[in-house]
């Protein structure tokens, strides 16, 4: 058994997804249709930057969601691999929960780029620069940060925004309750402690306005049941049911990703493989979180022939 993964942001570069594009028409048929129902080029920005411009949150996600569901369609068009008979699950960490979604047909590819736009513009939007921060609490547990994060509160916004793995944990809110946390977390025996750098204090209560947005798109949102169960970030349980599934991508804007809970969920519903596609950024994660079950990542060609070879 296994489950199908997808990236968050952060894993971005100048230069995604051109491989692919290159070497597969169904690649490329993928990153023409995103750039059409955006009306823009993202591709051209995905390939040959600038990095700064590729990297704003409105930007960079639905580039990461082209690149992991282009690896898919290589796979179902190319190596004869359809996620429907080869995964238990999918997930996908904050916006991948939106790739995970498109590629279990829950989601069309056109209607999850434009709501990954809107996404990224909300949660941009949000919070004025420099209001807001994040920060990654490392060699603490996650009952630990949130003690932590509610303590550094005050009368500002701090929370628990990811829980990635065990000891890394990622908080979110006011530059100043931020920094306090840091400093609260460095006397509880913090290993490091590192601000991210993000536009905006994502997966915390700051985020409401975005939320807000998400409600009104999704309501609207033509969507379906997956073919496969989706795990949500903020319950860590699958889900099904279309109702609440937009009902959890609403919450999930303003939620903690209990990413470490999900892939734990997954191992002890039988999952004895993760499949990362369009990244290698949760692996490691979840090497940290379940280390006797493998992860095999693609986010080029190389990676989407070994998948093939491994899983047909």
């Amino acid at each position: 058994m296994r489950a199908f993964i997808f990236p968050g942001q952060g894993s971005q570069s100048v230069g995604m997804g051109k491989g692919l594009a290159d070497a597969s028409p169904h690649a490329r048929a993928v990153f023409e249709e995103v750039d059409e129902a955006l009306g823009q080029h993202l591709t051209r920005l995905m390939w040959e930057g600038p990095e700064d411009e590729l990297t704003l949150t409105a930007n960079a996600q639905p580039a990461i969601m082209a690149v992991g569901i282009a690896a898919l369609r290589v796979l179902e068009n190319e190596a004869g691999i359809r996620l429907a008979d080869k995964a238990a699950f999918v997930a996908g960490h904050s916006l991948g929960e939106y790739t995970a979604l498109c590629a279990a047909g829950s989601l069309s590819l056109a209607d999850t780029a434009r709501l990954l736009r809107l996404r990224g513009e909300a949660m941009q939007a949000a919070v004025p620069p420099g209001v807001g921060a994040m920060a990654a609490l490392l060699g603490l547990d996650f009952e630990t940060v949130q003690a932590i994060a509610a303590e550094a509160a005050g009368t500002q916004v701090c929370a628990a925004a990811n829980d990635n793995a065990n000891g890394q944990v990622v908080v979110s809110g006011h530059v100043e309750a931020v920094a306090r946390a840091m400093n609260l977390a460095k006397a509880k025996g913090a290993r490091h402690s590192v601000l991210l750098p993000v536009s905006a204090p994502f997966h915390c209560p700051l985020m409401q306005p975005a939320a807000d947005a998400m409600a009104a798109a999704l309501a609207a949102a033509p969507i379906v049941a997956p073919t496969v169960p989706l795990v949500a970030n903020v319950t860590a349980a699958p889900v099904s049911d279309v109702d609440m599934i937009r009902t959890l991508l609403v919450e999930q804007v303003c939620g903690t990703v209990r990413w470490r809970e999900s892939v734990l969920a997954m191992a002890g519903l039988g999952v004895e493989q993760f499949v990362e596609l369009g990244g290698k950024v949760l692996g490691p994660m979840i090497r940290r979180i379940t280390p006797d079950v493998p992860t095999i990542t693609a986010s080029d060609m190389s990676g989407v022939e070994a998948i093939a070879k491994s899983i047909a």
